[in-house]
């Protein structure tokens, strides 16, 4: 798939995916929205309000109330790319939740998630 595919893939649609990959492993929607509060600064009703306008992955990222300054701190495999090595930043913006996100599904405490 594409970057500029990645891109257009609206976020209401990523979203319950990344729920659901937490859930499966015992991890709830909160703390989902936790690690998305986190990374990008939405709170709940400015995500609720991306959702509902179905914006699309970049859109996501550009309307982000600010990028977390510990976010360059996720590093590791995700997808078969370093995050830490993605020159592309929206990319490694997207690379980064997926990457907090399954580091939940596996269990890690939300303090090492968050890089706290």
């Amino acid at each position: 798939m594409t970057n500029e595919r990645v891109y257009q893939m609206p976020f209401s649609k990523v979203y319950p995916l990344l729920v659901q990959k937490a859930e499966r492993k015992g991890r709830s929607k909160s703390e989902v929205d936790e690690v998305i509060y986190w990374l990008t600064g939405y709170d709940y009703s400015g995500l609720q309000e991306q959702i509902v306008k179905n914006v699309d992955y970049e859109t996501f990222f550009n309307e982000a109330p600010q990028i977390n300054p510990n976010a360059p701190k996720i590093t590791g495999v995700i997808c078969g790319y370093q995050v830490e090595e993605i020159q592309d930043t929206l990319m490694q913006k997207i690379r980064w939740l997926d990457k907090l996100v399954d580091e939940l599904a596996k269990g890690k405490p939300m303090e090492k998630i968050l890089r706290s």
